[in-house]
């Protein structure tokens, strides 16, 4: 085969296999830079504002930034970049799986842990829940300024509670990414762990066999 034709072949085999391993890559641009905080653009996706020591759902953590520039952990490397710069990183094969697979406990229930916001928190499957429901020191925790949401009542066990409407910018539960989730916060320390309930369930395709639940991105 000629030398030519030879380069032809390797460098569309290069790309075929570029396209079938782009989900083991993760981009990270900086788009903002301030004093304790930076923006970031991951994988393409909507604009993200990090304070020093948030993770983003994809595990990128801000460990510092000034206006000159960012010091990221990204899988567990330290990176320094500065505006307008942009790292591409191995990510690991669960981060797009778009699934997570859980089992039931002894009380058939579903419990995982995952993301709001970058922060880790509990969550327990729950298809009678209408959206996500969390308390407001969960809120707090994942960064979300609750009470600028919408203002309502809701009847608990221990009684009618002040509530808000509010909408996660990034939940995370395994390989599933979702953003822009609706979501309720309750005033107080109940529901102790955050509910996943159908404002995300709706956005999956959920397969149960025996014990065990597997949930997959649908949008």
């Amino acid at each position: 085969m000629p030398l030519r034709n030879l380069i032809k072949c390797l460098l569309v085999l290069a790309n075929l296999l570029t396209q079938n391993c782009a989900w083991a890559e993760m981009r990270v641009n900086v788009v903002g830079l301030f004093n304790g905080k930076a923006v970031l653009v991951i994988n393409g996706s909507k604009p993200i504002t990090l304070s020093v020591g948030q993770s983003s759902a994809e595990g990128v953590r801000l460990l510092s930034a000034d206006s000159n520039k960012a010091t990221l952990e990204i899988e567990g490397k330290r990176k320094e970049l500065g505006m307008g710069s942009a790292f591409t990183a191995a990510a690991s094969p669960t981060s797009a799986a778009g699934s997570v697979v859980l089992y039931a406990n002894a009380a058939g229930h579903y419990f995982s842990e995952g993301q709001i916001n970058g922060a880790t928190l509990k969550f327990l499957v729950d298809t009678g829940a209408t959206a996500i429901a969390m308390n407001s020191g969960d809120a707090k925790y994942a960064g979300i300024d609750y009470k600028k949401g919408k203002k309502i009542q809701m009847q608990t066990a221990s009684g009618i509670v002040d509530a808000y409407y509010v909408v996660i910018n990034t939940l995370k539960l395994g390989g599933i990414i979702l953003h822009q989730v609706d979501a309720v916060v309750l005033e107080g320390g109940s529901p102790q762990i955050v509910l996943l309930g159908m404002t995300a369930l709706n956005r999956m395709e959920m397969k149960r066999e025996g014990l065990v639940l597997t949930l997959t991105k649908r949008y």
